[in-house]
């Protein structure tokens, strides 16, 4: 913490102390690496008594050199190899149909390696817990299945997408757990591991220094990518104008930048709007 002003410091600890489990870069703290906790979560949420977390993983970055990389919140692993994806949201857009769909396609996409057979994916959860009850239909779950449209039938391709309704918060175990996901102090929280871990980030001397080190890199790091995102943007215009001009390749141009032609030739459709 030698590189954080005192005042600066201060700040970060008032803000933490405003933080619930619906802040993601803080809920991820929570439970990064906490088996016993992400394990609690889920067996409450899927309501399921036999199940061994054996990993947990806090803002995993998925690199996807051909489209939309993604920062997951949390990564989970059980001892039956089942993956999950819980994610947190605050705002409503968060949490739409379609970023859930491609969530769950990158838990496919980053598990299967080139001559693995298709049977070899694993089952997989993707997990929105919002803070709102995004469907407006009351629903404490809201858990998505695909199915035959034509009799109702599973298509049990051993893919599931569940939304957590925050605003329930009735005297069930999903409710209480909802609660504790809303409350500022552990001390008024239902569940004492929760409690425990969350009074460790706000109250606790080496905590605190953890939380407030995380925010600061956190910071840095988004003015980084948001350098290198405009360096990025600037050398793809660079070249579009050098296709335009006669003067390079689609190709060439796609093999400089790292990307498909079919990628290349869509930026240069929309940079033509």
């Amino acid at each position: 913490m030698e590189s954080i002003s005192e005042e600066r410091r201060q700040k970060l600890i008032a803000k933490i102390q405003e933080f619930c489990l619906f802040d993601d870069d803080f809920m991820s703290k929570v439970f990064e690496d906490d088996k016993e906790a992400t394990e609690l979560l889920l067996s409450i949420i899927l309501k399921r008594t036999d199940l061994t977390v054996t990993e947990s993983k806090g803002q995993v970055s998925v690199k996807n050199l051909q489209g939309r990389s993604v920062r997951l919140d949390i990564k989970a692993k059980d001892k039956a190899g089942k993956l999950y994806n819980i994610e947190v949201q605050r705002a409503d857009g968060g949490a739409c149909e379609k970023r859930a769909r491609y969530y769950s396609a990158v838990l496919d996409t980053n598990f299967l390696l080139p001559k693995m057979d298709f049977e070899q994916l694993p089952e997989t959860y993707v997990i929105f817990i919002t803070e709102h009850d995004v469907f407006g239909r009351n629903l404490p779950l809201y858990t998505i299945e695909r199915t035959v449209q034509e009799d109702g039938v599973i298509f049990d391709d051993k893919a599931h997408i569940i939304y957590v309704n925050g605003e329930n918060k009735d005297d069930t175990a999903l409710g209480k757990l909802m609660q504790d996901f809303s409350c500022k102090v552990p001390e008024n929280m239902n569940y004492e591991l929760l409690a425990e871990k969350t009074k460790y980030f706000k109250q606790d001397d080496k905590g605190v220094s953890k939380m407030c080190k995380i925010m600061e890199d956190l910071r840095q790091e988004g003015r980084l990518e948001g350098r290198q995102e405009g360096r990025l943007e600037g050398k793809l215009l660079a070249y579009i104008d050098l296709i335009k001009s006669g003067l390079l390749t689609v190709k060439d141009a796609a093999l400089k930048l790292g990307m498909t032609e079919e990628k290349l030739k869509e930026q240069i459709r929309t940079s033509a709007i």
